[in-house]
């Protein structure tokens, strides 16, 4: 949500993946691929941001918390983030997502979303549930 200079983004995706590969990720097995090429993770945030209430995301404690820690207000692309969240999880029909503590709302924002899309449009999406990890 805060603008990186190109060179420094293009290098940050390979010491990513770099990183990826040397976690022991065997892509003969897996999918990679940078999401960023992949229209749909915006397409499908964009109709569930059209379903997303204003006051619901504000209420949100990432919201609140990194936009005082900003010079300004805030950006669209900070408030809208948990939505982007929501498409690149419910995009893939996910069933089940690891997350830490602090990304249990961002789930249960996919959640609600997920479920308030099936009530509008028919059964969809799963809800996914969360795996929560252990530190």
């Amino acid at each position: 949500t805060v603008p990186k200079e190109p060179a420094v983004m293009r290098q940050n995706i390979l010491n990513t993946t770099a990183a990826i590969l040397a976690c022991g990720i065997d892509p003969k097995k897996c999918f990679l691929f940078r999401q960023s090429l992949v229209p749909e993770h915006a397409e499908l945030a964009w109709i569930l941001g059209c379903l997303t209430n204003v006051p619901r995301l504000l209420r949100l404690p990432q919201w609140k918390t990194k936009r005082a820690s900003q010079s300004s207000e805030g950006t669209v692309g900070l408030l809208t983030y948990p939505v982007l969240q929501a498409a690149d999880i419910l995009l893939y029909k996910s069933t089940h997502v690891p997350v830490g503590e602090d990304q249990v709302l961002h789930l249960e924002l996919a959640q609600d979303i997920a479920q308030h899309f099936n009530k509008k449009y028919g059964e969809f999406f799963p809800v996914p549930k969360a795996i929560l990890s252990e530190l």
